[in-house]
């Protein structure tokens, strides 16, 4: 499953952060006040919520996202969702698509840091957003700066109603003990911190799909470009989770069989500043990590040897070329 397209006009910590909330990279909604009409699990769901107008089942009509029954008492209804990791949090996503006549006026999100386990009844938690007022089928993005470090949130809906999805958007703690046999760390990776900055082309899947956990689990589950009809090729920016060195490199074309790229490269630099629209310009002219390597359908592509020798770098830009598909993405390194 891809990720959901990026909001033309969202804010831009959704863009240069990762969301915490994502099951694919270990989130999980725990425990909620109630779930009648729509399960808490629907609400972290990385797709954009649908609408079905004709399902039912037999709590009434079928919702994409965490949805209440309507509370004939006091109180209000409330859900718990752990992180992917532990992070400093950037903003938030209170969304409430296909929510119209269901949808809570009002929600506020509270937050706890646990070195391990899940909240109980002795957890303290403190304001993560105070009560804010929402529309129906809509987005309500929330910048908060950057927050004390959480593991958890509690998302409180007032007094009852639906949230299509909750994104929290943050920098997840780095692991230094995250380290694969060889000892290194996948400096790429989205639990690690590493996000796409940007991409010439995501038709039919987006590049940051490639940051993503275990291999994919279908040809939907990756970063997919149109077919290329003019020169040149396609390719994407990758900010690193930290500054390093890399020392491996895997491209897994997984389940990419007639549209695998025919060939890659990566180009790599150390960058101080800059946005991500002066750094497409830039990235023009960074020097290879990894020179041209041929690639085959649907396989684990290795590559140590052919590595450049480089010292500690930020950025890196992946080619495909000249368009296609891939799965997954490792840069395998040593931290600076």
């Amino acid at each position: 499953m891809a990720l959901a397209p990026t909001d033309p006009n969202a804010p831009a910590f959704t863009r240069s952060c990762v969301n915490l909330a994502d099951p694919r990279l270990g989130a999980k909604a725990l425990l909620a006040s109630d779930e009648f009409f729509a399960a808490k699990e629907r609400m972290l769901d990385p797709a954009p919520a649908q609408f079905y107008p004709g399902r039912y089942d037999d709590h009434g009509k079928w919702m994409d996202g965490w949805e209440t029954r309507r509370k004939r008492g006091p109180g209000h209804d409330w859900c718990i969702v752990r992180l992917a990791r532990p992070g400093r949090i950037a903003g938030l996503d209170l969304d409430t698509s296909h929510f119209t006549g269901n949808f809570p006026p009002s929600a506020s999100v509270e937050a706890c840091f646990l070195a391990e386990g899940d909240p109980d009844a002795e957890t303290e938690w403190f304001t993560l957003l105070p009560s804010a007022g929402l529309r129906g089928n809509s987005h309500h993005y929330f910048d908060l700066g950057e927050s004390r470090t959480v593991s958890h949130v509690r998302v409180n809906v007032y007094p009852d109603g639906g949230l299509a999805r909750l994104r929290v958007y943050g920098t997840p703690m780095f692991d230094p003990a995250a380290r694969n046999d060889a000892g290194l760390i996948d400096l790429a990776a989205a639990l690690n911190g590493g996000i796409v900055l940007a991409a010439n082309n995501e038709h039919f899947g987006p590049a940051s799909t490639m940051l993503l956990p275990g291999r994919g689990v279908n040809m939907g589950d990756g970063w997919e470009t149109r077919r290329r009809r003019e020169p040149g090729n396609d390719w994407c920016l990758i900010a690193l989770a930290h500054p390093g060195t890399i020392d491996a490199v895997e491209v897994d074309t997984a389940h990419f069989k007639g549209n695998y790229p025919d060939r890659c490269s990566i180009q790599a630099a150390r960058v101080t500043d800059g946005t991500p629209e002066s750094l497409i310009t830039q990235a023009m002219f960074w020097e290879d990590l990894l020179p041209e390597q041929k690639l085959q359908a649907d396989h684990i592509h290795r590559f140590h040897a052919e590595l450049k020798p480089h010292g500690p770098i930020t950025h890196v830009r992946f080619n495909m070329i000249p368009d296609g598909g891939v799965s997954r993405l490792r840069l395998w390194g040593k931290p600076a």
